[in-house]
Order: structure tokens, then C-alpha cells, then sequence
């Protein structure tokens, strides 16, 4: 589908000439030399760019640019007499500017790139919306039990102060729930919230990936790339199961820390980071330390305000929240509603849970898969059997000086 283009320039000449380019190069295109008659089109169609004059017969296009570029990105065309009134109209939130005369391969350039960024914030916008939806619905930490309320309150008070947060927890626990619920409950939810999984990343691309690189930097470095520290600028960076990273990008990261600046790799000029980081690990990051595993000097820096993920083992009265949580939101079948027996509930309470509220998620999808379609979910229906511990009661008496026979074995 080609993109519509709306062009308002008084001058017939340069307005056909402007058409007929953008026609040339795939556009719709259409032209109009007054205000009002772009007034009486957009009350009907919706165009994707509009290129405008800035003086026109009946007006001058500042005074209604803040109610066009609300709905439809912008480009203004001006003489070289008044580039200072551009400055003003991309100011205003117009995307680009031209001088008159216009050059065909200058406004090509510009319209693709005006309409590429269009897109990209568009998309941008939808995702997060979709994303801020999903939280609403479903809320970061199902439960109601004392530890997890405690989680709670300690990311209600840490999440507006804009210090780094180190969590602790065992694997499957939420921790990444936690750090998305900081992010969002600070002033800087408005931006992207970065994860990093540190345990997948392998350690001679983890630097370029976090840091990013110069052109050149290294064999296959044809361009500069940022890293994910500038993906997440005015954000924050989750830096998960960071007890994993190498000794010389801990060297790196504390120093990002320490003065808020770092170099791309291949790079000479410190760049400054305005970005929160919080950080999670299920190891003993204090014991690492001690023993030289882990730099003493990041530990610290790191463990400015440190909280811990609670384990399901130790609020499983959050279990039957949790399992009707899961059995409510999957995604991969909707077609019968499910519940859960007591029986299994108490299956379910009495299992210590080594993988946590994730180990609990995948068991109750594998179950919904197989009751079928069955709408109660059964003990048989869950895989406790084979990750419980063998019952250890079993005793056999054989009197002394009596050979056991075989089936006593």
C-alpha cells in the first residue's frame, strides 16, 4: 500500500513539481495551496506526511503545527531567509525541514527517513501500550503471603529513589518481576527497561554487547553499534544473574558505576550513561568476594539497597493464587475452563518447589495438556511423582543366623 502524502505550497509550480517527485518515487501525492482546503482534506483522509509551506495565503502554518504533528509527522519547506523560522518549526515538533529549491534526491532522503522514524515510533508506542496493558492485568507477584508482602514494600520504598538495587533470590524465584516492578514504579518507567541475561552471553561478545563498538573496533566491526547500556539511557539496565560476568567487564561496569561514564569498545572518548542499573544472582556475591571470585570493590557498589526474592517453599499459602493465576492467563489453550482438586492442591502445597514459581508454571501447563479435555485437574495429571524423594520407611527384619531368601532381598 503506498503512503499518502499531503503537500500545501501556494506557489503551483513548486507544489506540482513536489507531487509529481514524490508520485515518481511511489508516493500518493496530493496538493493543495491554501490552509482551509488542507483543513477540508484532512477532515477526510489521514494522510502518513504531511510537506507544508510555512507562509501561506491564509496563514502561517506555525500557528496550527502543534495540532498536525499530534497526528501526522511533518516536514517544513522554507527559503534560506527563513531558516530561522525552521529552527522554530522543528522546535514545535515538525520532523524535518527543506529550503526551497528543493532537490528531487533531498526530498526522496528525507521523506524515507521522515516516514521510517514515523514507523518506528509508531510501533515503538503500540508495543508498550500492549506491554503496560499486560501489567495491568496480571500483577507483577501473585499472592498474599507475609514475605511477599515484605517484597513488596521494599520495592514501594526503593523504587522512586534512583539508587542500584541488588536482588537476591534462588532460580525461578522472580527476580526480573522485581526488577521490571522497580522500573515501572520509578520516574524513569516512561523509558526502556534493558535486560541482560549475563549467563548467555559469551564472554568475548558480553563487552561489545554492553558497551558497544567503534567501526573497526575488531575483525567484522563494519559499523558502529551501541550497546546495551544506550539502549537503556534515561532507563534501566537488568543486569541478570550478574555473579556470572568475566573479571574485565566487572572492571568496566564499576567504573560505569563509579562515574557514570564509559568507552565503546575500540573507543577513546568516555561516553556519559544516565542509567539505573539493578542487578540479581542467586549466588553468594559477598562469599565470591572473599575469596576473590567476584571484585570486593563491585559487590559494594552494587549492594547499595539489596532485597530478596522469597523462595515458593517459604510462602506457599501464595501456591492456590499462584495455580489459578496460571491455569487463568496461559496463552496455548482457552477452550476449557480448569480447576484443581483438592487432593492435587495439597500435592501441589506439600512439594518444596527447587525451581520455584517457575518450576510451579511449567508443571501446571504440562498439566492443562494433559487432562485433555478433562475440567478438573487431577494428582495423575501432575509430574510430582518423579521429583520426590523415595520414601525412606521401607525396613527389613531378617533374624540373625538366617540366610534371607531371594524374594526377602
Amino acid at each position: 500500500m503506498k503512503n499518502k502524502v499531503l503537500v500545501i505550497e501556494d506557489d503551483l509550480l513548486v507544489n506540482q513539481m513536489i507531487v509529481f517527485q514524490l508520485e515518481d518515487t511511489g508516493y500518493q501525492a496530493i496538493g493543495v495551496d491554501t490552509l482551509l482546503k488542507a483543513k477540508e482534506y484532512l477532515d477526510k483522509h489521514e494522510p502518513d506526511l504531511i510537506i507544508t509551506d510555512m507562509r501561506l495565503p491564509d496563514g502561517n502554518c506555525i500557528s496550527i503545527l502543534p495540532d498536525l504533528v499530534e497526528s501526522y509527522p511533518v516536514i517544513i519547506l522554507t527559503a534560506y531567509g527563513t531558516v530561522n523560522d525552521a529552527v522554530t518549526a522543528i522546535q514545535a515538533g515538525a520532523a524535518h525541514y527543506l529550503t526551497k529549491p528543493v532537490s528531487p534526491d533531498e526530498l526522496t532522503l528525507a521523506v524515507e527517513r521522515v516516514l521510517k522514524t514515523a514507523a518506528l515510533e509508531a510501533d515503538h508506542l503500540f508495543c508498550k501500550s500492549l506491554l503496560k496493558e499486560q501489567n495491568n492485568k496480571q500483577p507483577f507477584m501473585v499472592g498474599q503471603s507475609p514475605a511477599l508482602k515484605h517484597t513488596k514494600d521494599l520495592i514501594d520504598a526503593v523504587a522512586p529513589n534512583d539508587m542500584t538495587v541488588l536482588i537476591l533470590g534462588e532460580i525461578g524465584s522472580g527476580k526480573e518481576l522485581i526488577a521490571r516492578a522497580i522500573h515501572e514504579q520509578s520516574r524513569r518507567a516512561d523509558n526502556n527497561f534493558v535486560a541482560v541475561d549475563c549467563c548467555t552471553l559469551q564472554e568475548n561478545l558480553f563487552e561489545s554487547e554492553l558497551f558497544g563498538h567503534e567501526k573497526g573496533a575488531f575483525t567484522g566491526a563494519n559499523v558502529k553499534k551501541k550497546g546495551l547500556i544506550e539502549g537503556a539511557s534515561e532507563g534501566t539496565l537488568f543486569l541478570d544473574e550478574i555473579g556470572e560476568i568475566p573479571p574485565l567487564i566487572q572492571a568496566k561496569l564499576l567504573r560505569v558505576l563509579e562515574t557514570g561514564d564509559f568507552r565503546r569498545v575500540g573507543g577513546i572518548k568516555d561516553i556519559a550513561s544516565n542509567v539505573r542499573i539493578v542487578a540479581a544472582t542467586n549466588r553468594d556475591l559477598k562469599t565470591m568476594s572473599e575469596k576473590g571470585e567476584f571484585r570486593a570493590d563491585l559487590y559494594y557498589r552494587l549492594d547499595v539497597f539489596s532485597l530478596h526474592s522469597p523462595s515458593l517453599r517459604d510462602r506457599r499459602e501464595d501456591i492456590p493464587f499462584l495455580v489459578d493465576h496460571f491455569i487463568n492467563n496461559h496463552s496455548f489453550s482457552v477452550r476449557v475452563k480448569k480447576t484443581v482438586t483438592k487432593e492435587a492442591m495439597k500435592k501441589l502445597i506439600a512439594y518444596d518447589w527447587p525451581g520455584n514459581v517457575r518450576e510451579l508454571k511449567n508443571m501446571l501447563e504440562r498439566a492443562i495438556i494433559l487432562s485433555r479435555q478433562n475440567k478438573v485437574i487431577r494428582i495423575e495429571h501432575l509430574s510430582l511423582d518423579s521429583s520426590e524423594k523415595p520414601s525412606t520407611n521401607f525396613q527389613l527384619n531378617i533374624a540373625s543366623g538366617i540366610e534371607p531368601t531371594l524374594e526377602e532381598i
